[in-house]
């Protein structure tokens, strides 16, 4: 709905009935809706979800697709990816590109915008498709939020970080200079298509890193989940969430918490208007941290550290039991994730505070874990703080790790 309105006349009769209106306020609302729903067998030629996925509605589905398709992910599911679109008959191009957080720039970007002028992309009837972990689908979303104002998209996550995190909100991305998605916009996909199928191919320390995201869920809104990662979170990891008739409930209840409690805390915030998020819980120190490291730290491990970081914190403020830090800890342990690196230093932490309260406007908004399961939010952290809970887990890493727990 748009209203459109002439301002009242000026207080000192600068203008008068019958002049012509020379200042206009113009108010409108624009409805958000996009779907996100598990879809599994995605590539398999006999499930139309992928073909119909952002078509306009009603009438038939576009016959053209762009797909951009990252480099692993067109080794491993290429020749499926092209089979697929010959058998559902559409007239398609792959343009493979290699994302990782170095190269989450605007280069990428160009790369896909370039893709897309030769394929032809028409402005609202064909969306991209883009199949690859977080930073791919952050680049193809901030390509097509730019190509031509605003092109339709879909998403089909490969990675645990894609499916639970990346590929469920609004946000597109990337980095500038030192700084992780600096630049961006809000242009959420029509469609997310999520096939758990994809996790069999990745790497034990990559699923491990998708963990992160769901265990930030559980820390600060979702007990259940931090039970269910306390039991089978090692076996979930080593199994790449597929698991035999017993795991796969499991893993399939795991999934599907995290990603309705993200999509629960991003719903009524889509544009951030309110800074206040809980799905912060770990990202106000690891942006820093993940970007001094790279190529050392991927990003939930970066979370992770933020997370043991702010747990630690907690405790000493009397939000979290000694026991309740203990099991954090031990669970981060239990999930091969790091719980201090070296640059867990004060000076780099500080530095990393500051760059959140500007992101923050000028207020800390730090989500603080209260138990397990609960979150408050503190605008007083205090450098001493923060190099009392850095140098407690130095400790507590060097004496696991010498007990074998590394």
């Amino acid at each position: 709905m748009t209203t459109l309105a002439p301002r009242p006349p000026h207080p000192h009769g600068l203008f008068t009935a019958g002049e012509p209106v020379r200042s206009w306020t113009v108010s409108t609302a624009k409805p958000v809706r996009y779907e996100v729903a598990f879809t599994p067998d995605v590539l398999d030629p006999r499930n139309p979800a992928l073909a119909r996925a952002g078509a306009p509605a009603p009438g038939p589905a576009p016959a053209r697709r762009l797909l951009v398709v990252e480099t692993t992910v067109d080794e491993l599911y290429g020749d499926r990816i092209r089979a697929y679109c010959t058998a559902r008959g559409l007239d398609h191009a792959v343009h493979v590109l290699t994302a990782h957080e170095r190269l989450k720039t605007m280069d990428a970007v160009f790369s896909v915008v370039e893709a897309m002028d030769r394929f032809g992309v028409a402005r609202r009837s064909e969306p991209v498709v883009a199949l690859g972990g977080g930073v791919l689908l952050d680049v193809v979303g901030l390509a097509c939020s730019l190509y031509r104002r605003s092109t339709p998209y879909v998403r089909v996550p490969t990675t645990l970080v894609g499916l639970v995190d990346a590929g469920v909100g609004a946000k597109t991305g990337v980095n500038f200079g030192p700084y992780k998605n600096r630049l961006g916009t809000y242009h959420p996909a029509a469609q997310t298509l999520l096939d758990p199928a994809f996790l069999a191919t990745l790497d034990r320390r990559h699923v491990g890193n998708g963990t992160a995201e769901i265990l930030k869920l559980a820390l600060i809104k979702d007990r259940a989940l931090f039970r269910l990662l306390e039991a089978y979170g090692p076996r979930l990891i080593a199994e790449r969430f597929q698991g035999g008739p017993a795991l796969r409930p499991v893993a399939r209840e795991v999934l599907g918490r995290a990603v309705h409690g993200m999509l629960e805390e991003l719903q009524g915030n889509l544009w951030e208007h309110e800074l206040e998020r809980v799905v912060d819980y770990g990202h106000s120190f690891s942006p820093t941290l993940e970007m001094r490291a790279l190529p050392e730290l991927l990003h939930g491990e970066a979370v992770c550290l933020d997370m043991a970081l702010t747990t630690v914190v907690a405790e000493r403020r009397g939000l979290v039991r000694p026991a309740e830090r203990r099991r954090v800890l031990d669970l981060m342990r239990a999930l091969r994730l790091p719980v201090w690196h070296r640059l867990c230093a004060p000076a780099v932490l500080e530095e990393a505070l500051a760059d959140t309260v500007r992101h923050r406007d000028g207020s800390q908004r730090l989500p603080l874990p209260v138990g397990i399961g609960g979150a408050v939010f503190v605008d007083d952290l205090t450098p001493d703080e923060l190099a009392a809970a850095a140098a407690h887990l130095k400790e507590y890493h060097a004496r696991t790790a010498v007990a074998g727990h590394a």
